[in-house]
């Protein structure tokens, strides 16, 4: 039920105006429609959402989800899917064992608005970002998690979830969902040395070699916190594992600390 913005008149024939909305309102909600009209994400039209419903299968729990074809095919990766998987008339059904339910929860809610909850939300006066605050929101209003990280079985531990939700993003051919995600994993702090640690470790793992953003993002913030991670017992244990990962991290002190000498 929306407030009407027009004057109406009571029974007794004088004129009633509608309350008006508190200036801190109007700006909020004339600052979410301006980052709405900027996205650059998808855009859902009348006939994606008159297309056929697909049913998806998602994860070891075989959690249910489901959603519109032209909607999912948006996504190069899932519309191959589609075209490659012979579906029979009438069960329209794709099986995505190795896909965790939260994480394709965020992928569709991007297909469908353009973004995945917190929302990201641009400060005009200050012309800076930040994430929707997920408490003015009573209990989330059923949108999903808040939350940083989340535990992810495949892992058996807990990661960023901006950063599960970029590779991911990486492998459904989304890039405007990855930068969405990598500018949310730059406003989160108070992350543990060893979730960044881990987290870092499934970047390098769930992207190619030719991604770049992603893993600079990984080892500048190692860089930024070298005191803090040099007193880490995990990060001693993840070095002597080794792998691509300590070597770039190797090459880009080298390269910070040529870059101190020559301000020097």
């Amino acid at each position: 039920m929306f407030r009407r913005s027009f004057s109406s008149k009571s029974r007794a024939g004088k004129t009633v105006k509608a309350g008006k909305k508190r200036y801190d309102e109007q700006a909020k909600e004339k600052m979410q429609e301006k980052v709405d009209s900027n996205t650059d994400a998808p855009s859902v039209g009348r006939c994606a959402l008159t297309s056929p419903i697909i049913s998806m299968i998602v994860g070891q729990e075989q959690r249910l989800f489901a959603a519109h074809e032209d909607v999912l095919s948006l996504s190069p990766y899932l519309r191959m899917i589609l075209k490659e998987k012979s579906l029979e008339e009438g069960t329209k059904q794709l099986e995505l064992p190795a896909e965790e339910p939260e994480i394709l929860s965020c992928i569709l809610e991007f297909l469908y608005k353009g973004d995945y909850y917190p929302r990201l939300l641009h400060g005009k006066r200050r012309d800076s970002w930040y994430l929707e605050n997920a408490q003015e929101t009573n209990n989330n209003g059923g949108r999903g998690s808040s939350e940083a990280t989340f535990f992810h079985p495949g892992v058996g531990d807990i990661v960023l979830r901006d950063t599960v939700v970029y590779c991911t993003a990486e492998k459904y051919g989304l890039e405007d969902l990855k930068r969405i995600a990598l500018r949310k994993q730059g406003l989160q702090t108070d992350i543990p040395a060893d979730v960044i640690l881990r987290s870092a470790r499934y970047a390098y793992d769930n992207t190619p070699d030719s991604e770049s953003r992603l893993r600079a993002h990984y080892l500048a913030l190692i860089i930024r916190s070298r005191k803090t991670f040099k007193r880490s017992g995990t990060m001693q244990m993840e070095m002597e594992n080794g792998g691509k990962l300590f070597f770039d991290l190797f090459v880009a002190m080298c390269n910070h600390m040529d870059d101190l000498a020559e301000i020097r």
